[in-house]
C-alpha cells in the first residue's frame, strides 16, 4: 500500500464516519473536490494529484540535472512510494547537488513594512515575553534567563562588551538610559528584555543622538546561532503582531557582517495571503555580474503578465523596499528608486558565489517543485561496467590506438609520424577540455570520442591522399603539400561541418545521453579540425623547410587502389535490391520479433543485496545472467559487500507470487557467493526486519530512466538533425539530389542496424539490449556515415566542375574510385579500434561495440553504393539534357 492508502486506513480507524471532503474541499481543489464528494472520489483526486506532483517533480529535477551539466545521469521513479532515484556520475561537490535537488524554487516578490511602522509591536512582544517567562518561572530575580526546557542559557552566547557592541544594546532604549545600558551585563539585560537580548532591533541615533526606529524593512539582526531561539520566541507572541505581517530571515550573512542575519518584515496585501508576484512569471534566469557593484547576481526576465504586475508593485513602492524571497528566505530587499518596466529584475546579496548564482538560475528556469523534495537516502554507487570491464576496455583501446599509429606510419611513411603526433594532440585536447568542464566519461561520451577520432584520422588521410595525387602529377614536395592541403579543405570542412551541425542540433533538442554524446562530438570535431589542418601543416612545412626527407608512401603502399575502375553506378540496382531486402527483413523482424528493450526503456525491479564478504560486480552479474537468461544491471552500493541489482525480468507481472519467484531466482544465483551458508528464508526475509545484516535488504519497482518525453526529444533531435543535414548538403552542393542521397543513406543505415539488433538479440552469445548506449551507437553511425558520404560528394562535385561535358555516370564512378584508398584506410583504422575493444574489452561493452562495428560497415557500404546512386538517379536526366 502507498502512503495515501495508509493515511485513509488510519483516518477510517480514527473516524469511521468522517468525510475527507471536509478536509480537502479547499480553494486549490475547488474544481475537483466538492463538499458532498464521497471519500472514494476524494481519494481518487488525491491519488491523481500525488501522481501528477511526482511526475512534475521528476521532470523538473531532470531538467535541473541536465542544466547542471552531469553527463548521463540515471533518474528513475520508484513506483508507489513517491520517491525518485537519482544517480549522478563523477560528482565532486555533493553539498551543491543536495541544494540543487531540494530547492523548491518558491520565488516571491513582496512589499515590506519599515521598522518605524511596526517597532511598537516588537517592543510589546519583548514586554509580553518577559511576562510569560516570569509566569512560567523561567526568570527570577536571582537566576539568569533559562531556556524553555529549563536549562540555563549558554554564557558563550553573550554579546561582546566592547564599546561598539554595547552601542548595539544601547539602541534598544532611549538615550537617557544609554550609559546605564552600556554597563549592564548580558544576563541582567536579558532578564528585562528576553527578545532584544538576542534580536538587535533597528534603532539608530538621529542628529541629536536620540535613538529612533529606522526607516528600513530590516526590523532587526541576530547571530545565526540565535535565529532558532528568536523564532520560538516570536511564535509565543505571534498574536501581538499584525495579521498581515510576516517575518523572514535573510539567506546568508552580509560579507561586511559575518555571522549576522537580518530579519525582514513582509507586508501581505492579498486576501488569500499569497505574494502579489510569484516565480511562475519568470521566463529566463541567468548568472550575471552587477555592473555597478561588481557583485554576482541572478538576472531575471518576466512574461507579459509578470512585467505588468512588477511595474505596478514598483510604482506603488517608490522609496520603499521590495523583498525578493526564495523558499522562505530573503535574498535581497532593494529600495525601489523608480517604476520598473519591461519585467527585468535581479537577485543578489549575501556574498553569492558564481556557482551559487548559476545553480539558482538553473532552479528558477527549471520551475518550482510542486511539493518539497527531501533526500531520504544517499550512497556511493560503483560503476555499472565493473572495474575489470573498465580496465579491459581502456587497455584494449590503448592497444588499438597503438595499432592505428603503427599502421599510419607503415602506410604513409614519415608523413604518418606527423599524423600520429596530430592524433595524439587531438586526444590530449579532447580529454583536457572534458576535464576542464568537469565532465565524466560515459558510453555516449566514448561513442563521441570514437567518432571524432575516426574523423581526425579521416582528415589526415584525405590530406595525404591529395598530396600523393599532387606528387604523382609531377609537382615538387612543397608545392604538393600546399596544393594538397588547399584541395582537401572543402572535403574536410564540409564533412566536419555537417557532423558538427548534427552535434549542435542534437545538443539543443536532445537531453540526457544525447546531450552527452553531442558534447564530446562538438569538442572532438573542433579539436580535430585544429590538429589536422593547422598543427599537422605547421609541423609538415617546418619539416620540409629544414630539408628533411619527407615521404607519404613506400614501395608496398605506393599506388594502392589508384588504378581502381569499379563500375559502382552500373551495379547500383543490385545494391538497391540488397539494401531493400535487408530493410524488409529488418522491419519484419522488428514487427514480429521486436527489440530487446533494456531497463532504461522498460523499468524494472531493483534489489539491494548484502553479502558477508566483499564481492566482484562481474562475478555477481555472471551468476545472475546464468539464472535469469538475461543480463541485469549490477553496481556496488555503498560498501564492497553490497550491490544494487536492477532486472526487467517479469516486469509486466505483479503479485506476491512473482516477487517470491524473483527472490528465489536471485537466491539461486547468489547463495554460492556467501562465505557462510545462508538459507532462502534468511536471504529473503522481511525486508523491513530490523537488524538484518545479509540477504535482500530492500526491493523496489522502478520506472524507466528514458521516459516518454526523453524518447520524444530523442526522435525530434534526430529528425531535426536530418533536416539540418539535408539543408546543408543541398545548399553547399547546390543540388537537392545530394541532400536526398545523404539523408536516405542515413535512414538505410539506422533501419538496418535496429533490424539486426532485433534479429540477433536471442541468437548471439552477448547482450543486445536497446538502451542508452544503443542510442549513442545510432548517433555515432549517423555522424560517421554522413561524413563518409560528404567526402565522396565533394569529389563528385569537383569532377563535375572539371568535366562538365562528360557523362555523369563516368564522373561519379571516377570520383568514388578516386576516394577508395581514403575510404578503406578510414574505415579500416576505425574498425580495428572497435574490433580490439569488442574482443578484449569485456562482456558489458560488446552490445554497444557490436552496434558501432555494424554501423561502420553499413555506413561505408551505403556511402559508396547507395548515396551516390540515389543522387545519380535523381539528377541524371537533367544532367544529360544539359
Amino acid at each position: 500500500a502507498d502512503f495515501l492508502d495508509l493515511f485513509y486506513e488510519s483516518f477510517r480507524e480514527l473516524d469511521p464516519n468522517g468525510s475527507l471532503a471536509a478536509i480537502f474541499a479547499t480553494m486549490e481543489l475547488k474544481d475537483k473536490v466538492k463538499f458532498n464528494s464521497t471519500n472514494e472520489e476524494v481519494m481518487q483526486v488525491l491519488k491523481q494529484e500525488t501522481a501528477g506532483a511526482v511526475d512534475r517533480t521528476f521532470n523538473i529535477l531532470r531538467t535541473r540535472i541536465d542544466r547542471f551539466g552531469v553527463a548521463q545521469p540515471n533518474i528513475q521513479k520508484l513506483q508507489t512510494t513517491g520517491r525518485i532515484l537519482i544517480e549522478l556520475p563523477g560528482i565532486k561537490d555533493p553539498d551543491r547537488v543536495r541544494k540543487l535537488l531540494q530547492g523548491s524554487a518558491r520565488l516571491e516578490f513582496w512589499p515590506t513594512y519599515n521598522f518605524d511602522e511596526v517597532y511598537q509591536f516588537f517592543d510589546e512582544a519583548d514586554k509580553r515575553l518577559l511576562t510569560i517567562y516570569k509566569e512560567e518561572g523561567l526568570i527570577s530575580t536571582e537566576d539568569s534567563l533559562t531556556s524553555a526546557e529549563g536549562k540555563p542559557t549558554d554564557k558563550s552566547d553573550t554579546l561582546p562588551t566592547n564599546e561598539s557592541d554595547t552601542g548595539l544594546l544601547a539602541r534598544l532604549v532611549d538615550s537617557a538610559k544609554l550609559q546605564e545600558t552600556k554597563q549592564t551585563s548580558f544576563e541582567e539585560y536579558a532578564k528585562e528584555h528576553p527578545l532584544y537580548a538576542y534580536l538587535i532591533p533597528s534603532y539608530y541615533p538621529d542628529e541629536n543622538n536620540q535613538y529612533r526606529p529606522a526607516n528600513t524593512a530590516r526590523v532587526g539582526s541576530a547571530a545565526i546561532k540565535d535565529t532558532a531561539r528568536i523564532n520560538a520566541m516570536l511564535k509565543k507572541v505571534k498574536d501581538v503582531f499584525p495579521s498581515n505581517m510576516r517575518l523572514y530571515w535573510t539567506v546568508k550573512p552580509d560579507p561586511q557582517r559575518p555571522g549576522i542575519l537580518d530579519l525582514v518584515a513582509i507586508k501581505v496585501t492579498r486576501p488569500d495571503g499569497q505574494a502579489p508576484l510569484g516565480g511562475e512569471v519568470v521566463v529566463d534566469a541567468r548568472q550575471d555580474v552587477n555592473p555597478t557593484t561588481g557583485g554576482v547576481e541572478v538576472s531575471m526576465s518576466m512574461n507579459r503578465e509578470g512585467a505588468a504586475e512588477w511595474k505596478r508593485i514598483t510604482a506603488e513602492n517608490i522609496g520603499r523596499q521590495v523583498a525578493i524571497v526564495l523558499d522562505g528566505y530573503v535574498y535581497s530587499y532593494p529600495v525601489v528608486q523608480s517604476e520598473i518596466s519591461g519585467g527585468r529584475s535581479s537577485i543578489s546579496g549575501g556574498g553569492m558565489t558564481v556557482e551559487e548564482a548559476k545553480d539558482l538560475a538553473n532552479i528558477l528556469q527549471s520551475g518550482r517543485l510542486p511539493a518539497p523534495a527531501r533526500i531520504v537516502q544517499e550512497e556511493v554507487v560503483g560503476p555499472s561496467l565493473g572495474r575489470e570491464a573498465i580496465n579491459a576496455s581502456v587497455k584494449s583501446f590503448i592497444a588499438a590506438f597503438l595499432i592505428v599509429l603503427l599502421y599510419m606510419f607503415f602506410y604513409y611513411n614519415r608523413g604518418g609520424l606527423i599524423a600520429n603526433l596530430a592524433l595524439c594532440l587531438n586526444l590530449f585536447f579532447i580529454f583536457g577540455v572534458l576535464a576542464s568542464f568537469g565532465a565524466v566519461l560515459t558510453l555516449p561520451g566514448i561513442a563521441g570520442i570514437v567518432l571524432t577520432m575516426g574523423m581526425a584520422i579521416d582528415a589526415n588521410v584525405i590530406i595525404y591522399e591529395r598530396i600523393l595525387e599532387e606528387v604523382r602529377a609531377g609537382k615538387g614536395l612543397r608545392l604538393a603539400i600546399a596544393d594538397g592541403y588547399k584541395n582537401s579543405y572543402s572535403a574536410i570542412i564540409d564533412g566536419n561541418v555537417t557532423t558538427l551541425l548534427t552535434g549542435i542540433i542534437l545538443f539543443i533538442f536532445g537531453s540526457g545521453p544525447i546531450q552527452g554524446f553531442a558534447t564530446t562530438l562538438i569538442i572532438g570535431i573542433i579539436s580535430s579540425l585544429f590538429t589536422a589542418i593547422l598543427v599537422s601543416r605547421v609541423i609538415m612545412e617546418w619539416w620540409a623547410n629544414k630539408g628533411y626527407k619527407l615521404q607519404f608512401d613506400n614501395k608496398i603502399t605506393r599506388g594502392f587502389l589508384t588504378k581502381a575502375h569499379f563500375d559502382f553506378i552500373g551495379i547500383r540496382k543490385y545494391a538497391y535490391i540488397f539494401s531493400i531486402a535487408l530493410i524488409v527483413l529488418a522491419i519484419g523482424s522488428f514487427i514480429f520479433k521486436g527489440l530487446n528493450y533494456g531497463v532504461d526503456f522498460t523499468g524494472g525491479r531493483t534489489y539491494i543485496v548484502r553479502f558477508d564478504r566483499n564481492v566482484d560486480v562481474p562475478e555477481v552479474r555472471e551468476h545472475l545472467t546464468n539464472e535469469f537468461g538475461e543480463t541485469p544491471e549490477v553496481k556496488t552500493f555503498g560498501p564492497n559487500n553490497q550491490v544494487k541489482i536492477t532486472t526487467k525480468y517479469m516486469i509486466n507481472e505483479e503479485g506476491i507470487e512473482v516477487d517470491s519467484l524473483i527472490n528465489r531466482k536471485i537466491y539461486n544465483a547468489l547463495s554460492g557467493l556467501y562465505a557462510n551458508k545462508i538459507n532462502f528464508e534468511q536471504f529473503a526475509s522481511d525486508l523491513n526486519q530490523s537488524g538484518k545484516l545479509t540477504g535482500i535488504l530492500t526491493s523496489q519497482k522502478v520506472g524507466p530512466t528514458i521516459a516518454y518525453d526523453l524518447r520524444r526529444n530523442a526522435i525530434l533531435a534526430v529528425f531535426f538533425a536530418l533536416i539540418g543535414i539535408f539543408t546543408y548538403i543541398a545548399t553547399r552542393f547546390k543540388k537537392w539530389q545530394f541532400g536526398l542521397g545523404g539523408v536516405t543513406s542515413l535512414f538505410h543505415d539506422t533501419i538496418i542496424i535496429i533490424g539486426l539488433f532485433s534479429i540477433f538479440h536471442s541468437i548471439l552469445p552477448f547482450n543486445l539490449e536497446v538502451d542508452q548506449s544503443f542510442i549513442a551507437a545510432i548517433l555515432t553511425i549517423i555522424g560517421y556515415s554522413i561524413n563518409d558520404t560528404v567526402v565522396i560528394f565533394d569529389r563528385i562535385r569537383e569532377y563535375n566542375k572539371l568535366y562538365p561535358k562528360r557523362d555523369l555516370k563516368v564522373n561519379m564512378n571516377a570520383a568514388i574510385n578516386s576516394t577508395l584508398a581514403r575510404t578503406m584506410n578510414t574505415a579500416g583504422t576505425t574498425l580495428v579500434t572497435l574490433l580490439m575493444m569488442f574482443i578484449f574489452g569485456g562482456e558489458t561493452l560488446r552490445g554497444f561495440l557490436f552496434a558501432l562495428i555494424l554501423g561502420i560497415i553499413f555506413g561505408t557500404y551505403s556511402s559508396v553504393f547507395n548515396a551516390s546512386a540515389i543522387a545519380y538517379d535523381t539528377m541524371k536526366n537533367k544532367w544529360n539534357k544539359k
